[in-house]
């Protein structure tokens, strides 16, 4: 299995789904909601970027299957590692986050 998040051009198919998406980008956010940062962008495979209706985001624990891993190189590793980064310092504020909202409701 690949560790951290997988390159631009990668192809995958996720849970429950029939259709492949291209990775296209990382770290993306929903227009109706701010707080959660996505993993991924993604447009359709083999069609590609149709417009901005048509792109999908999603998360590493909601792909099912790896297809194909894009291009690797020295200058996309380091970028890679910024971003594993980055995801995981988002991870634990959306954690701590949900974690103060819910001793809020407790109360």
């Amino acid at each position: 299995m690949f560790s951290g998040v997988l390159p631009i051009g990668s192809v995958v198919l996720l849970k429950n789904s029939t259709k492949k998406l291209m990775i296209m980008g990382f770290a993306q956010v929903a227009a109706d909601n701010p707080n959660k940062v996505y993993d991924y962008v993604g447009c359709v495979f083999p069609e590609g970027f149709l417009g901005p209706d048509q792109t999908f985001l999603f998360d590493s624990h909601q792909i099912e299957k790896i297809y194909a891993v894009g291009y690797q190189d020295e200058e996309q590793m380091q970028f890679k590692t910024r971003v594993d980064t980055a995801l995981m310092e988002l991870r634990k504020k959306e954690n701590a986050e949900r974690k103060d909202e819910q001793n809020e409701g407790d109360h």
